[in-house]
């Protein structure tokens, strides 16, 4: 689980930062996957991004909430992959097309 104090942060944002930092978690990850270096970092941040998208959804329009919905779904999947030993060969990759959307959907950019 996330500490409170994190939570209570990250609510503290507008939504396009919230999906920023989001983005900035599967950005991370990607290089994590890629690399296939520091299996903690990476389950942690894929737990981070869990709850990110679990905090940010809520105050999403629907459009965003549903894609947020997908990308936590999919990082309980690679999550859950990797404590099995079988990681997503395609899980860099994907994290990549995943943070550049939610960067995208931030306006951000």
């Amino acid at each position: 689980m996330v500490p409170e104090r994190i939570r209570q942060r990250y609510l503290r944002d507008p939504m396009p930062i919230r999906l920023a930092g989001l983005a900035s978690d599967l950005s991370r990850i990607a290089a994590c996957a890629a690399e296939q270096r520091d299996a903690a970092a990476l389950l942690s941040l894929l737990e981070e991004g869990k709850w990110f998208a679990e905090w940010a959804a809520p105050d999403a329009p629907l459009d965003i909430q549903a894609t947020l919905a997908e990308v936590q779904v999919l990082m309980a999947v690679w999550q859950l992959r990797w404590i099995a030993g079988r990681p997503e060969p395609l899980m860099a990759e994907e994290a990549r097309r995943w943070s550049d959307r939610l960067l995208a959907l931030s306006g951000l950019v």
